[in-house]
């Protein structure tokens, strides 16, 4: 089976996590440091906090926004359950937003009509599924006129740019995930990027226990912090990760250039400003088709997930706060059509050539 998502672990992991059980501080030190330094310098941010995973650095990014009870933060419709939760976690309530079509990212027509219909919107939480980053101009230009603080769920996006600038550097503060199947990984983990110094202090704060100094607790704090084990990880993973990015955009451009005649499935929108870095290669097909077409590409040995089969609002918890289905028509769509073929840099060259084949021989 050519699997979805392949984490690659390589010599310069094992010798890095190596150096860290000999060192014996297995808990947060220099490799975190290291780490949280690399990460902003690679992503153009002057400051990094490493979290545990990346819902904690999107907990972490709200906390660091001001975002309380009773505050308003818009959000898009189709991400991860972790991107409302993280809201649900401030006590502040999210408002759901529908999306493009096209890039499955927030639609901006819909994101203003949200801003002029609520009052007192404290943040907007946008998210770059899949690789690719919203448009940010478009985003920074409402950002100006509303006065929202601006945070980035960039979980998918490691190394994707709009007009040659990194995602997560965009915002008043943005949120990284380093989980397993991340083009970058650390195992779990996740950071916090800013440019902001205050909210830097207070973030370092919130994701340990408070502390200001050793014994001291000024603020309510919580144990989101990164180990020295994944931070290594995490050194090795970035210094490949252009690499691995350049290996994703090489097999989605092989898949885009046979896919795009075939008048079953569409393929994903590139924009002309944006490098997609392709988390995942994500095609459209009919409702109708998508689980026969799943079954094909499973019996011809090619994995294949759905990201994601619902909006988040649609989840049961969600239908319990009174979120009604029907909110977003074009994510509920697109939460039917999605379907993610193996993109990921361990692919061979002749399993690429067997995927485009099977799918090309695929019988409606």
């Amino acid at each position: 089976m050519i699997n979805v998502a392949c984490p690659v672990i390589g010599k310069k992991e094992r010798q890095l996590i190596k150096e860290v059980l000999d060192s014996k501080i297995l808990a947060s030190g220099k490799y975190v440091s290291a780490f949280e330094q690399s990460f902003a310098k690679y992503c153009g941010t002057k400051y990094g906090i490493a979290t545990s995973n990346g819902t904690t650095a999107l907990h972490a990014a709200l906390l660091m926004c001001g975002v309380k009870p009773k505050d308003k933060v818009i959000t898009t419709s189709f991400s991860f359950i972790a991107t409302a939760n993280s809201i649900l976690f401030c006590g502040a309530k999210p408002i759901f937003v529908d999306v493009d079509p096209k890039t499955f990212n927030i639609d901006l027509i819909k994101l203003e009509e949200a801003l002029k219909k609520e009052k007192n919107v404290k943040a907007v939480l946008i998210v770059h599924l899949y690789g690719l980053t919203c448009d940010m101009d478009a985003i920074l230009k409402l950002k100006k006129k509303y006065g929202f603080k601006l945070i980035e769920d960039a979980c998918q996006a490691h190394g994707a740019e709009f007009k040659n600038k990194k995602a997560g550097s965009f915002g008043d503060v943005s949120a990284f995930s380093f989980y397993a199947t991340k083009n970058m990984m650390t195992g779990e983990g996740g950071i916090v990027l800013t440019n902001n110094k205050d909210y830097d202090k207070y973030g370092r704060q919130v994701i340990n226990h408070g502390r200001e100094g050793h014994s001291t607790h000024t603020v309510l704090g919580y144990n989101y912090r990164l180990t020295n084990l994944a931070a290594a990880i995490g050194i090795a993973q970035l210094e490949q990760l252009e690499s691995w990015i350049a290996k994703r955009i090489e097999n989605a451009t092989k898949y885009n250039e046979t896919f795009n005649n075939l008048g079953f499935l569409q393929t994903p929108f590139i924009p002309k400003n944006s490098r997609h870095v392709f988390h995942q290669y994500t095609l459209r097909i009919d409702t109708k088709e998508r689980e026969k077409f799943i079954k094909y590409l499973a019996s011809n040995g090619i994995g294949s997930g759905i990201y994601y089969n619902t909006v988040m609002y649609n989840q049961p918890f969600y239908k319990q706060l009174g979120y009604k289905q029907g909110l977003c028509k074009e994510a509920e769509k697109s939460a039917q059509e999605v379907v993610s073929i193996p993109v990921h840099p361990s692919i061979k060259k002749n399993e690429i050539l067997k995927i485009i084949k099977v799918v090309q021989g695929y019988k409606k």
